[in-house]
């Protein structure tokens, strides 16, 4: 019989489907495991500097830590690296749960002509096809741009593990978010540059 769910052993399988919702849900209830995600949020930690900003024994902050990373939330990279937040996990729960995006201002419009553009481009949370004209496509860029948070660093393959989520042509749209300013790039890494930012 297979492990059920949201057991420990699924980060040691490493085979495992990803946490459901519910299990990251359930998770984060816990006040110290959902302190100890929010000290990962500001920056990778020892298991140690976390026991000492929560000023909680470093076995009880291990076996939370344990807890957070069998539901794909928290993650080391080797032995003795920091433990770092995974934030697709989060996004990923949020968007099972979270209603179906629609265009228009619920896509990140600030003004009936940028609504228009993007409901003419965007269907079902999809975009149809990458507009021609640069001042349409400035606007579908903006509203992408939106899926990337400030001050985080992401590689090329999660860049395109977001954009590919609206376009198969995942390349197309990384250039052109790069060429006009939306994100940087540099060192095998992506980051934010350009854009609204939501608040």
């Amino acid at each position: 019989m297979s492990p059920p769910r949201g057991d420990g052993r699924r980060a040691a399988s490493g085979a495992a489907d990803p946490a459901t919702p519910e299990e990251v849900l359930r998770a984060l209830a816990d006040p110290d495991r959902l302190a100890v995600a929010g000290i990962l949020a500001r920056g990778p930690r020892s298991a140690e500097a976390i026991a000492s900003e929560l000023g909680l024994p470093a076995d009880r902050v291990r076996r939370l830590l344990a807890k957070l990373a069998a539901v794909g939330i928290a993650r080391s990279p080797s032995e003795g690296s920091d433990y770092r937040l995974v934030r697709e996990t989060l996004r990923r729960a949020a968007r099972e749960v979270g209603p179906q995006r629609d265009p228009g201002l619920a896509l990140g419009a600030v003004d009936e002509d940028e609504e228009a553009v993007l409901r003419q481009y965007f269907r079902a949370g999809r975009l149809r096809e990458i507009p021609v004209k640069r001042a349409k496509r400035l606007v579908v860029l903006e509203r992408l741009a939106l899926e990337f948070d400030v001050g985080f660093r992401y590689s090329e393959s999660q860049v395109n593990d977001v954009l590919g989520r609206f376009h198969d042509d995942h390349a197309s749209l990384r250039r052109y978010l790069v060429d006009e300013g939306f994100l940087s790039r540099g060192g095998g890494e992506y980051w934010r540059t350009g854009g609204r930012v939501e608040v």
